[in-house]
């Protein structure tokens, strides 16, 4: 498996920087041209010009004379000079870099924070037998539907412009991290925090939990052993988070004016700067490789023996009722979405009257006017569909796409920590190279990197699946490859990542809504969800309600997709044409064409003692 990981690391990071390398040829536009206009802002450059240019820089070379050539001078500590600006690449790629990974510390500590915040409460009452109901999971819905640009911009304007606690622009050392650190860490933290939180009640239903209980055992030895049971499914989703908080800041880095390697790379896609653009990547790839290592280390540590031997039961399904109040929370937030839609498409979405501009919310406008003096509510409306029916197709595909690859965990290990790196903005600016700029062209830009977390936690619960005592003993009785599948691996499998995909639906929006900021995605004047947010950010001081009504409207999906994502699981667990074995039992071999199981009591005091947790 090592030797499949590595080789996989080897092939995707040759593949990712060859496809960085063609970006200036696959642009459709002369690669001497950008780069000229970078330099002087010369709009009509004569061809002596650009005839200059292109000798200057051997761009009549091809691609991967330049990749040969750039790869040559890295073997001798030389990453070239930039196009545009002629100075050494390396210094400022590595200064990038340095403020990249205080930056990514800082909101890797608001990320684990606010997840252990989130998880809280199913820990505390898990871990005294109190967990009966589940969560209403409002607080990590509400979270991970803010937009990162513009929690940053709210940020900035409270706690850098109004209080004046902060720097809000430029980089000044460790206190110009915290506001872009928060911007970052608290959507990471609410999504990583559900994960978890729906993950626990399984680990504190198995035998060992209940054995500790009835021992009488501090509730604080049981909440550490769950813990510690849970996150090994749960770290593989920290890979994408770590690297995105590094190569895909480039919102904030934006907004906070921070000179880091997210813009770095951005600024130098755009302009066809190939040096920059090549170093930042080879960075980012092995800042995914050495990620990926420490976090597989990390989870070695907590579970690596019961992998080894063999003795690693599944964590049982355990659906919780939900209280009456939080059913009434989904129905009012699915009534209200249903309400605001239906409103919407009554109205017209380009009406354009610029006598109206920027209107609060009156009788005549329940959500006020844009810019253009177009009105909100029907630009809200008649963007759902779309945004969503797109997002649903991207999140379908990247899911189905991350199962796949997950599931040949040989190989998978090293091209998801490569392929997680690539930045959406770099694959949004390769896509729109061949399909030009579209909705579809930006679609295509998630998908090439949005499968990275499913793949992840694919490959993280195959193994785990693959150390179980239940299909060991499938193996020894007979069963093929085909029945492996279908009765083992797709059950352990499917249920968290239909889960996980309906998670990140929202998440989803942004990033389609941060190409289509760009001008890599959906095109103008069409009302889309993500558009309406891009548009209001530079009027949120002036006129809030811009962006209110769109980020309002996400986390209203947000919460849906929160109470949906248990209700898809449990669906997939119940119907997915499986029968698994009750969780504890040991199934043994009893005669000829029978099965017989060994009750969960006889296994508690093995499992208790294999968790530390015994007497």
């Amino acid at each position: 498996m090592r030797r499949g990981a590595a080789a996989g690391r080897l092939v995707a990071g040759a593949l990712l920087l060859a496809a960085v390398s063609m970006l200036p040829w696959l642009s459709g536009t002369d690669p001497a041209l950008t780069v000229l206009r970078a330099r002087s802002a010369d709009q009509d450059p004569t061809p002596e010009q650009l005839d200059t240019v292109r000798e200057q820089l051997g761009l009549d070379s091809g691609p991967f004379a330049h990749l040969l050539q750039w790869l040559a001078g890295l073997a001798r500590g030389d990453a070239g000079t930039s196009w545009v600006s002629g100075e050494p690449v390396l210094p400022q790629v590595t200064s990038a870099f340095a403020v990249s990974l205080t930056l990514m510390s800082g909101a890797l500590v608001v990320t684990l924070v606010v997840a252990a915040l989130i998880s809280a409460r199913t820990v505390r009452l898990g871990s005294r037998r109190r967990l009966h109901h589940r969560g209403a999971g409002t607080a990590a819905a509400v979270l991970a539907a803010l937009p990162k640009f513009l929690l940053a911009s709210l940020l900035a304007l409270v706690g850098g412009v109004w209080l004046g606690w902060f720097p809000s622009s430029g980089w000044q050392g460790p206190q110009s991290m915290v506001l872009p650190a928060f911007a970052l860490g608290l959507p990471s933290g609410a999504m990583i925090g559900g994960l978890l939180d729906q993950a626990l009640p399984a680990a504190f239903n198995e035998p060992w939990a209940r054995t500790c209980h009835s021992l009488g055992l501090a509730p604080r030895l049981v909440a550490r052993r769950a813990v510690r049971r849970t996150l090994p499914g749960v770290l593989p989703q920290l890979l994408p988070t770590v690297v995105a908080l590094v190569g895909g800041a480039v919102a904030v880095e934006k907004i906070f004016n921070i000179p880091g390697l997210g813009r770095l790379s951005l600024d130098s896609a755009l302009a066809q700067d190939l040096p920059p653009l090549q170093t930042a990547t080879l960075f980012l790839v092995l800042l995914g490789v050495l990620a990926g290592l420490l976090l597989q280390a990390l989870r070695y540590a907590l579970i690596g023996p019961a992998l080894r031997g063999g003795a690693l039961p599944a964590l049982p399904a355990r659906p919780l009722p939900r209280r009456r109040s939080q059913y009434l929370l989904v129905a009012a937030c699915a009534v209200a979405l249903c309400v605001v839609v239906g409103a919407g498409l009554l109205r017209d979405p380009l009406q354009v009257d610029t006598a109206a501009r920027l209107l609060p919310p009156s009788w005549a406008h329940p959500l006020g006017t844009d810019a253009l003096g177009r009105d909100l509510l029907a630009r809200l409306g008649h963007g759902a569909l779309r945004t969503t029916g797109v997002a649903v197709v991207v999140a379908a595909v990247c899911a189905v796409t991350g199962l796949l690859i997950g599931m040949a965990t040989r190989w998978s290990a090293g091209l998801t920590e490569v392929m997680s790196t690539l930045p959406a903005v770099v694959a949004g600016l390769l896509t729109t190279a061949l399909t030009g700029p579209s909705v579809w062209g930006a679609a295509l830009a998630v998908c090439l990197v949005g499968w990275t977390p499913y793949a992840a936690q694919s490959a993280a619960l195959v193994e785990q699946e693959r150390a179980s005592g239940h299909l060991l003993a499938s193996v020894s009785l007979g069963a093929g490859a085909p029945h492996r599948l279908r009765r083992h691996y797709l059950p352990a499998v499917l249920p968290a990542v239909v889960r996980n995909a309906v998670l990140r639906l929202p998440t989803t929006v942004l990033v389609l809504a941060s190409l289509g900021f760009l001008g890599l995605g959906e095109q103008p004047p069409t009302a889309e969800w993500g558009r309406l947010l891009s548009e209001g950010q530079p009027y949120l001081e002036l006129a809030p309600w811009t962006v209110l009504a769109p980020a309002g409207a996400l986390i209203l999906l947000s919460v849906l997709a929160m109470s949906g994502s248990t209700s898809a699981g449990r669906v997939t667990d119940r119907h997915g044409g499986v029968r698994r074995i009750r969780p504890g039992d040991v199934p043994v071999r009893a005669g000829a064409g029978t099965r017989e199981t060994v009750p969960a009591a006889r296994e508690e005091g093995a499992l208790a003692d294999r968790f530390g947790t015994a007497g």
